[in-house]
């Protein structure tokens, strides 16, 4: 017998902790890809405007990724469904840390974050029915002083390069951390507290 399927949306993201925190949810879902780089969406820069303060910069890239995210289900001429988009960023002494550029650029970012505490913020869009709504949540992470070596390694293990901050916290990471305030989930990349009452006010059951 075949089992119906329930309700579904679209995640527009690579991210397998994105897709791991959804699952965990129990939200069936279809990844919406966009191209990568070198001929990365236009639509979907990431590059931070000049003088951008931090909470607007990962607001307005959630949200440019769930209006793209709607333009090319239009285009591809797939299913209406609710498209899911997020965007994590972190801000350390009032700069913008997105993903580094190659490794003396995560190693700027980790000598940086050594001994600091610094914000890490996930912004979460849901676009749907004519809506696009957008949720911020935001952290505080407190790193102990991290040793040269420590950070040549965790460098060398190549987890920092795809991550907003060059760092994972559920990864070799979580060694650095001494205290976290707020969504661990959020820090991750997609905090499920925030991600859940947005598919509520969509209407999809939880």
């Amino acid at each position: 017998m075949t089992i119906p399927l329930g309700p579904r949306i679209y995640l527009a993201s690579r991210s397998p902790r994105r897709r791991e925190l959804l699952s965990l949810m129990g939200v069936q879902f279809e990844t919406l890809l966009f191209r990568n780089p070198p001929r990365a969406d236009g639509a979907v820069d990431e590059t931070p405007l000049a003088g951008e303060d931090p909470v607007a910069y990962v607001k307005r890239v959630a949200r440019a990724k769930a209006e793209h995210g709607l333009k090319l289900v239009v285009w591809r001429r797939q299913a209406t469904q609710p498209i899911l988009a997020a965007d994590t960023t972190v801000e350390c002494r009032g700069e913008i840390l997105g993903k580094p550029t190659d490794e003396a650029d995560a190693r700027r970012m980790l000598e940086l974050l050594s001994g600091q505490r610094h914000r890490v913020l996930t912004a979460v869009s849901l676009a749907w029915s004519g809506h696009i709504e957008t949720v911020l949540s935001e952290s505080i992470v407190q790193f102990r002083e991290l040793e040269e070596a420590e950070i040549g390694k965790y460098i060398a293990s190549g987890e920092p390069m795809d991550k907003a901050g060059a760092y994972g916290i559920q990864g070799k990471a979580g060694m650095f951390v001494e205290r976290l305030e707020g969504s661990y989930t959020g820090v991750m990349g997609l905090p499920l507290c925030e991600t859940g009452a947005l598919l509520k006010m969509a209407g999809y059951p939880l």
